[in-house]
């Protein structure tokens, strides 16, 4: 199995990592993309570890960022439709298409 990123979760993924590099420096900033991988990672093992959420997509949350990944499983791939911050208004990704 692989996964991809539909562009305006990469998009939520930069920003969420450039946010953290302009407040706290280079470290917070590589940690949340460390953690993004690792969490990346425990999906491709376990695809359905994430709790079904919003219009038929699952929710992972992320260990020690406050961000959960929105995403949907095909029978080759894991889709991620959003990196959402958890204080954001829920549904914010759901016209992505």
């Amino acid at each position: 199995m692989r996964y991809s990123l539909h562009p305006a979760a990469e998009e939520d993924l930069r920003q969420a990592a450039m946010y953290y590099q302009e407040r706290a420096g280079n470290t917070l900033s590589q940690s949340l993309l460390t953690e993004f991988e690792h969490s990346i990672n425990i999906l491709l093992e376990h695809p359905r570890l994430g709790a079904f959420w919003r219009h038929d997509k699952r929710r992972y949350v992320m260990k020690h960022f406050p961000y959960s990944l929105i995403y949907t499983i095909s029978d080759k791939e894991i889709r991620i439709w959003a990196a959402a911050h958890q204080s954001r208004h829920p549904g914010y990704w759901s016209k992505r298409k």
